[in-house]
This record gives C-alpha cells, sequence and structure tokens, in this order.
C-alpha cells in the first residue's frame, strides 16, 4: 500500500522541476516497464497490481534494490499519468554519466520540438534506425516527460539523449548537417552520405534561420499533394528511411 509520501512522490514526478529535483522519473505499462525491470537501469520503486508482482517475479528479482510496492487498482489509478492505468508504475533513477555528443554517424537533432509525442516517437524513430543519438535545443519536451517515454517504447534505453545549444554543437561538428526544410533540395536525390546530423524544427515556426544557414545541406521532401506541411516525427521517419542505408 502507498503511503501518502510516496503517492505525492511519485504524482510530483510528473513535473518536470520535480523530476530534476530527484533525479527520477517515471515509466507505466506491462510492455514498457518489462523493457526497463530487463535492462540495468535504476529501478528505484515498483508500484503494481499483486497479480502482475507474482507473474513477473522472475524480472523484479533482477531489482533486488528496489523498492516492491502492491496496490489496488484505486491506488494505481490515483498516480497513475494514463487515462487508463495499466498494471505497473516504475520510478527510475536518472544515469549521471557524462554522455558524448556524436562523431562520424548519424544522429538526429531537433530545435524547440514542443510536442512530447513527437519527441518520443523521434527517439523510437532512432531506435529503430540504429541511431545512437538524439540532441535537442534547450526549451524543447522534456526527454523524461511521462508522454514522451511512453512514446519512445523503450528508446531511452538505448538511445543516448542530449540537451545541446545547437548552434554551438552543429559549429563544432565536423559532419554533414542536413537541415529539413521547404523548398529544399530534392531528398531523393542526396547520395554519398554515411554520417550526419538529420535536424528538425519545431512543429509550427519549422528551423531558426540561424540554424538553417549552419546546415551544409537543404533537403525536402517532395510534395505532391496538397498538405501544407508533415507533421515533425513523420519528416524525421521518411528522413532516417531514404538516408541511412543499413
Amino acid at each position: 500500500m502507498l503511503t501518502k509520501a510516496q503517492n505525492k512522490y511519485i504524482r510530483s514526478l510528473s513535473q518536470q522541476k520535480y523530476r530534476k529535483e530527484h533525479r527520477a522519473y517515471v515509466v507505466e505499462g506491462d510492455k514498457v516497464a518489462g523493457e526497463w525491470l530487463d535492462s540495468k537501469a535504476d529501478i528505484k520503486m515498483v508500484v503494481a497490481l499483486p497479480e502482475w508482482i507474482v507473474a513477473n517475479s522472475n524480472k523484479l528479482a533482477k531489482h533486488p534494490q528496489a523498492e516492491l510496492i502492491g496496490v489496488e487498482l484505486h491506488q494505481l489509478e490515483a498516480v497513475s499519468g494514463l487515462q487508463t492505468p495499466n498494471n505497473v508504475l516504475l520510478v527510475v533513477g536518472m544515469e549521471d554519466k557524462k554522455l558524448s555528443l556524436p562523431v562520424d554517424e548519424w544522429c538526429i537533432a531537433v530545435e524547440n520540438l514542443q510536442d512530447p509525442g513527437n519527441m518520443g516517437t523521434i527517439i523510437r524513430i532512432a531506435d529503430w534506425f540504429g541511431i545512437r543519438h538524439v540532441v535537442a535545443s534547450p526549451g524543447s519536451a522534456d526527454f523524461y516527460n511521462p508522454k514522451v517515454i511512453q512514446a519512445a517504447m523503450g528508446g531511452h534505453l538505448r538511445v543516448q539523449l542530449h540537451e545541446a545549444e545547437l548552434d554551438v554543437f552543429l559549429s563544432a561538428t565536423k559532419m554533414p548537417v542536413l537541415a529539413a526544410v521547404l523548398g529544399g533540395d530534392n531528398v531523393y536525390e542526396l547520395k554519398g552520405l554515411d554520417n550526419g546530423v538529420i535536424l528538425i524544427g519545431n512543429e509550427s515556426k519549422g528551423l531558426s534561420q540561424g540554424l538553417i544557414d549552419k546546415a551544409t545541406h537543404k533537403i525536402t521532401i517532395p510534395r505532391k499533394g496538397g498538405a501544407e506541411s508533415l507533421n515533425a516525427a513523420v519528416s524525421a521517419g521518411i528522413l532516417c528511411a531514404l538516408l541511412i542505408q543499413g
């Protein structure tokens, strides 16, 4: 059973300032939680229905340090960020190790991406294509927002996530920088690249001119229909499929 203090603590992690303060975030749902439990992540707390605990005893045994709390469904609903709570919720500690920015490989960089669903989907896309790095400008959706965690479907465990000033990062990198813009060069005609930064802009404003000016390639997915633009995450997925050759 959850105490009032535990209830308050878990609920507080829905807000970025408390995630930063406690260096922890929430993971929910059978499939996603299962991936975290199969990893070496720092699981601090497992809140779950009794039947789930019994069925997943092997996974739980990998994390003896985690506080295990059996609850009834209404208690899980009280701390869940999902509209329909699943059987389990984890509190996971953030890693403190310093990550190195990418060199001579593909990565995705996003400028002021606001929608958590888009951010999570881009992490999932990176995971699918074997891209090891996603770089986001300050002010983008928080990597550990619960909606980002849900949309990424375990991508956090395999993709290195960086917050960085993109103008500084792009000025320092020697990799090609491919800015996704309207009216750029046809991406289908771009050949010969085996690494680079795929640069995706804000959902409504696109990329700032300062970052576009730093790009070595300004690329466009050709439009044949009447849509004004593509969703940011959809664009990222199409560009990865076209640019990354296995």
